[in-house]
């Protein structure tokens, strides 16, 4: 068989883009014979995945191949859907570095064998790694995602997400906001760095683009600090004095700083606000019970002291802003009392990615599906080192 994913990956080196999918579909045409291909993207809420190829694909056949595309990007393994007519659409996650993009399907005469899906596989592999990069360049697979027009504030908040998941040798990670067309000024944001993962999360005050201009210029002077090699408390610090110095303490953002050692299973928090961080070990669904220091901005030169806790081998770590476990809708007890701690326990079989999912799911289920009344963040993380952590008096 023809080296598949190097005549993609070369194909899509040599395209614009705003080309790639084309630049793909004609390479997996010619190499591995195919009748057509199709690239399905995300949208911002995960609720669907929309075609890039063919926007005008017929509403019957875009409903029938939902279901098994569906499948595919929550299982992310591929899919094989043989027609009537003997014809085998071969249906594959694109996803880069475990962020999920969306799926390509791959139409061929007949059912491939195992080393055709494992081309297809790898050419799913150079074309979502290329949908990433090109994401900068232009605005065609952004246009793809959304559903309904951005607000001012959400265009500016997704901008500064690292992305929407992301796996590496010890652990998975996946977050979400809400509501996604509208968010504000609730956020998150993390980075990978050798035995080091930063994670932060946000719940920025106020609403509508200036809740949204607090929270970048708090998440840029976070990476900063941390890009300059600085500690989790001189990344508060610093952000704290540069929110306070613009707004003299009229503004402020509630945050929780975590670092966890891959290594050991250790995490260090500086706790400045209200962010809660839960953890779900064995079925229990436990707080961490964390002290909690002034939020950033609201005075000058504030301190702030790192506190650590442990993980073990499984455990899954939930970090979410007071939109979530505050929500309180008419009649109805906040959702964090008990509601927040079932819907995370029903996810003890998901991965991560859908984990969120599952918890902002229940959180409009819990408001009758009606608007959320503050923007609502969900953090996942998974742990899967193998070792114990060492005692370091976690709590």
């Amino acid at each position: 068989m023809p080296d598949a994913s190097g005549a993609v990956a070369r194909a899509l080196r040599a395209a614009p883009p705003d080309q790639l999918v084309e630049a793909a579909d004609a390479a997996v045409r010619r190499v591995l014979d195919a009748s057509r291909t199709e690239v399905f993207v995300a949208d911002y809420r995960f609720t669907g995945l929309w075609p890039v190829l063919d926007k005008e694909l017929p509403e019957g056949g875009f409903l029938a191949c939902q279901g098994v595309a569906q499948r595919c990007f929550s299982s992310q393994q591929p899919v094989l859907d043989t027609g009537e007519d003997g014809r085998c659409r071969v249906y594959l996650p694109l996803s880069a570095w475990g962020e999920r993009l969306g799926v390509l399907m791959v139409e061929l005469p007949d059912a491939p064998d195992a080393a055709t899906v494992a081309a297809t596989r790898d050419v799913a592999g150079e074309l979502a790694v290329a949908l990433r990069a090109a994401d900068r360049e232009t605005d065609r697979y952004r246009r793809a995602r959304r559903r309904e027009r951005l607000s001012m504030a959400a265009e500016m908040q997704w901008d500064l997400l690292p992305g929407r998941s992301v796996t590496h040798g010890d652990f998975v990670l996946a977050g979400q906001l809400e509501p996604a067309y509208t968010v504000g000024g609730d956020h998150f944001d993390w980075s990978v760095d050798g035995d080091r993962l930063t994670v932060t999360v946000l719940n920025g005050a106020g609403n509508g683009l200036a809740a949204a201009t607090l929270t970048a210029v708090t998440v840029n002077a976070m990476r900063n600090a941390r890009r300059s090699g600085g500690s989790l408390v001189e990344q508060a610090e610093l952000a704290s004095d540069t929110i306070f110095y613009q707004h003299r303490g009229s503004r402020h953002v509630a945050t929780l700083l975590l670092e966890l050692d891959n290594r050991r299973g250790v995490v260090r928090a500086v706790d400045a606000g209200s962010p809660h961080v839960l953890r779900l070990r064995g079925g229990a669904v436990t707080p961490i019970t964390l002290e909690q220091q002034l939020p950033l901005g609201m005075f000058a030169e504030t301190r702030y002291d790192v506190q650590e806790f442990t993980v073990e081998p499984g455990d899954r770590l939930f970090v979410v802003s007071d939109g979530v476990y505050a929500a309180e809708p008419a009649g109805l007890e906040p959702y964090g009392e008990r509601a927040m701690a079932r819907a995370m326990r029903s996810t003890r079989l998901q991965p991560a990615t859908e984990a969120v999912g599952t918890v902002m799911r229940e959180l409009h289920a819990y408001h009758a599906d009606a608007d959320l009344r503050d923007d609502a963040v969900v953090v996942c993380l998974d742990w899967r080192g193998s070792s114990p952590a060492d005692d370091v008096g976690g709590r």
